[in-house]
């Protein structure tokens, strides 16, 4: 069966993404590999990962929503896929600290249509995005050795495939299933310190909706309930102020990062 293109309303892509239920906190969760990718050099796998987002959508108009949401992504060990605190940089020797992604919020607006792929029982939304904008970390020279292009560029890769029936079903306030396919090619790390060093780091994940926080990997659920409970729950309000970053995030903690400290920083529960 050869998959339509239809134009469908707001309402569907928030069943898909998150919930119609405002009172709910939605969980994605997605796992995957990290590889570098550097002109004449093979390949080299540096982590798995692990990642989560909770996230809300606040009706603010007929067929428009707020969507707020925290995400974390853990950096994993690419053989025995435990959490690294510290990571060795192959091409430099040394020894860092490792900062997970902590980015608190991640927001947007859902409004007007959604092209989507209707293939019979499945229908799949695809996102081709590429951010592009001045890197914030550029303008200070002591980031010189972290991140010191002027430009902030990356491509990132979404396809997420649910029931078509779900999106149709008014009943549902929430699809019942969802598969993720995640792509990314990105910037190195600031806390990689790789410099000037050319090349780029390769995502490739897959996930899927669960039911709630005692759904998840063991870690997932220690860390948000020992170390960061804020990310028990999506934000019950949208939130003022820009989008949390790996680079905003980067410059925010900087001296707790040549601190040694470990990442994500401690953040108490929102109540």
């Amino acid at each position: 069966m050869v998959a339509q293109i239809q134009e469908l309303d707001a309402l569907h892509w928030v069943k898909t993404r998150s919930s119609l239920d405002s009172t709910q906190s939605t969980f994605l969760m997605w796992t995957g590999k990290i590889y570098s990718f550097i002109p004449t050099e093979k390949r080299k796998l540096l982590f798995k990962m692990l990642g989560l987002s909770i996230s809300r959508c606040i009706p603010t108009a007929e067929d428009s929503w707020n969507f707020t949401s925290r995400e974390l992504t853990y950096y994993l060990d690419p053989e025995t896929g435990e959490m690294l605190r510290k990571w060795e940089n192959p091409w430099t020797g040394e020894i860092l600290p490792v900062i997970h992604v902590a980015n608190n919020p991640v927001q947007g607006k859902f409004q007007g249509k959604f092209p989507a792929h209707v293939e019979g029982d499945t229908t799949t939304f695809v996102f081709d995005i590429f951010p592009t904008y001045p890197n914030i970390l550029a303008e200070d020279p002591k980031f010189a050795e972290y991140s010191p292009y002027a430009t902030y560029q990356a491509a990132e890769l979404f396809k997420l495939t649910v029931p078509t029936a779900d999106l149709f079903n008014s009943e549902l306030l929430s699809v019942s299933q969802l598969r993720l396919s995640w792509d990314r090619i990105g910037q190195w790390l600031p806390w990689m310190k790789m410099g000037d060093r050319s090349g780029n780091l390769i995502y490739s994940a897959s996930g899927s909706k669960v039911g709630g926080l005692i759904e998840l990997p063991q870690l997932l659920q220690d860390e948000i309930n020992n170390r960061i409970p804020l990310y028990k729950q999506a934000p019950k309000a949208y939130l003022d102020g820009e989008d949390m970053t790996s680079w905003l995030y980067f410059q925010k903690h900087f001296q707790a990062y040549l601190a040694g400290e470990i990442f994500p920083l401690p953040e108490t529960e929102d109540f």
